[in-house]
């Protein structure tokens, strides 16, 4: 009885017999788990080597690297990806070859050496290309090594490590190097992927990644990839890939669906910024009397609730023009009609007035206030919604002093005001200057916090 082989088996069986057989243009064959060569060089080395156009190298040398690409599910074609070292890479390289199962040769983490004299050495970005020539249209480019070329110049080393992945986030992608392993966390396909498979069938398909910052980067999926119809996951995770760059796009390409390991909840919503003059600051104790419960209250006229992403209230101490403290609002919700007390001091306060604050901060912050001292509410986009006192300007003996007191905003303002105005307060204090009322104010009988008056 005979067995016939398939085509597709002979043809990588034949394959693996010349890779195996090394038939080198090289002054001396190479042993294959040969250790070291004198004429070894770094990728910067090679990297210098480059001219504004494609060259063709003359001398006998030899670079290493570590393969990190795989052509297993059919995400990359004709490529070999290497880098310098398996952990913390400084540099990767493209290598242009004509072998289809590429990974069949040169598996993931496997180390090879390359002798590059004869390869034609170019640069897309900062990726450096090394292969055979392309001449198209009298333009020279690097183009596929071809295949029996290929045991000629690509040899497997005995010392295969474990890759370990490049940690980073995606605003520090655009520093490191094309070519290398990387490992993004926390990532997620963007809304409008949901529903998409990973490709187009028989298309580059570009799908959309994003943190939970919403800072978004591509995904480069093959059309010829075996998970090419396979729906993107609405979940969240870790995602590991090659880094590629498309101008000044950073992009990943996975090797399979290994790669994608989302399994954890998406995160959550980032509400989009707003500004209103409806919240504006409606009190501010100092007590004579107990320095422990002094506060901030900000009041929402409006009948809707308003989010506070991103919004701060920043304090000026004394006549400095420079901001000394500041409170991030972010995470409140303010309703309808409603106040927002903020105490640097949450458990005196909660004993004094006999209800907890709503945010609790620290002191020297602007709800620590000894009542010579400027203030400003301020929305996601930089602008001042409302203002007590005047920037630059130390409050005492002036109409924005509130030490030992209080600054009670009048019932009849509804909206914020960026440019502080004495009409729109009832000033408390222990001088009477400049038209505010000498009468130093004691916790808790002498205010409200929590009611618009």
């Amino acid at each position: 009885m005979r067995f016939r082989l398939p085509f597709g088996s002979i043809l990588v069986a034949a394959l693996l017999l010349h890779l195996s057989c090394v038939n080198s243009d090289y002054d001396e064959p190479l042993d294959n788990c040969s250790d070291s060569l004198d004429n070894i060089i770094s990728y910067g080395e090679l990297e210098q080597l480059v001219q504004d156009e494609v060259i063709q190298i003359q001398e006998e040398l030899f670079i290493e690297g570590y393969v990190v690409s795989s052509d297993k599910a059919g995400n990359f074609f004709s490529v070999l990806h290497i880098q310098d070292s398996p952990i913390n890479p400084s540099q990767g390289i493209q290598l242009e070859i004509d072998l289809r199962e590429s990974h069949l040769f040169y598996e993931e983490g496997s180390k090879v050496r390359v002798g590059v004299k004869g390869l034609f050495l170019g640069k897309s970005g900062d990726l450096l290309k090394l292969g055979g020539t392309f001449n198209a249209f009298g333009n020279l480019s690097v183009g596929r090594l071809p295949t029996l070329k290929i045991s000629e110049h690509i040899f497997n080393i005995c010392d295969s490590q474990d890759l370990q992945p490049v940690t980073v986030a995606i605003e520090d992608l655009a520093q490191l190097p094309s070519g290398i392993l990387v490992q993004l966390q926390n990532m997620e396909f963007t809304d409008e992927e949901l529903g998409n498979t990973f490709a187009e069938p028989q298309e580059e398909t570009i799908r959309i990644l994003q943190d939970c910052e919403e800072i978004q980067m591509e995904m480069v999926n093959s059309g010829f990839a075996d998970f090419q119809g396979e729906i993107v996951p609405e979940s969240n995770g870790t995602i590991t890939g090659v880094l590629l760059k498309d101008g000044n796009k950073v992009q990943i390409a996975i090797r399979s669906l290994g790669d994608v390991q989302f399994s954890n909840e998406r995160c959550p919503e980032i509400i989009t910024e707003f500004t209103s003059n409806q919240i504006f600051i409606s009190e501010l104790a100092d007590p004579n009397n107990n320095s422990g419960a002094r506060f901030v209250e900000l009041y929402n006229s409006s009948t809707e609730q308003l989010d506070l992403n991103l919004w701060t209230l920043r304090r000026y101490t004394n006549a400095n023009t420079e901001v000394s403290s500041t409170i991030d609002l972010s995470g409140i919700i303010l309703e309808g009609e409603s106040t927002l007390i903020i105490s640097p001091n949450p458990s005196e306060f909660e004993l004094v007035y006999g209800f907890p604050p709503d945010l609790g901060v620290s002191t020297n912050s602007p709800a620590d206030s000894n009542g010579d001292d400027n203030l400003e509410l301020v929305d996601p986009f930089g602008t001042v919604i409302d203002a007590f006192g005047i920037i630059g300007e130390d409050g005492s003996g002036t109409n924005h002093e509130f030490e030992d007191g209080r600054a009670l905003r009048n019932p009849d303002i509804i909206e914020g005001n960026p440019n502080y105005t004495f009409s729109e307060w009832t000033i408390f204090n222990d001088t009477g200057d400049a038209g505010t009322t000498k009468q130093p104010q004691n916790a808790p009988e002498d205010f409200t916090p929590g009611l618009r008056n």
